[in-house]
């Protein structure tokens, strides 16, 4: 079984709608704060810096499959696995939960990218093994 990296966020005000439930895009902005998380807990960032270039995770694909409503002020727990590690591109698994009950599952597939002199034109590459090896624990399938 892979390692499951695990963080909170509480629903702020502004996350909600007029009824006051989180709004549905706060859903991948919360699965972004902890891909961001997950990393830093690996000693690494979505931005740095690999043989002196500039390196990121430019977002190809993300979705989200709701399950039920969250409001003002709960705890949503949100769990992240390496649910596809590609030679160049990683998926990261995420479910949100509150009070143990699952809320909603989704996905953000990233590019391992580098990026010209100028720091503006990102070129995938394939993924840098000393990053593979920090993923590898918590992947879900290859």
């Amino acid at each position: 079984m892979s390692e499951v990296f695990q963080t909170e966020r509480i629903v702020e005000f502004h996350h909600t709608d007029a009824a006051r439930i989180m709004h549905f895009a706060t859903y991948f902005l919360f699965m972004e704060e902890a891909e961001h998380a997950f990393l830093r807990h690996l000693g690494m960032s979505v931005m740095g810096l690999y043989e002196g270039t500039k390196l990121s995770w430019p977002r190809v694909s993300a979705k989200c499959d709701y399950t039920d409503s969250v409001g003002f002020e709960d705890v949503v727990t949100i769990n992240v696995r390496v649910g596809r590690l590609g030679s160049k591109s990683v998926t990261y698994s995420h479910r949100l939960f509150h009070d143990s009950r699952p809320i909603a599952e989704g996905e953000i597939t990233v590019v391992c990218c580098l990026y010209d002199d100028r720091g503006d034109v990102p070129r995938s590459i394939v993924i840098p093994d000393t990053i593979r090896e920090r993923l590898q624990p918590y992947v879900t399938k290859s």
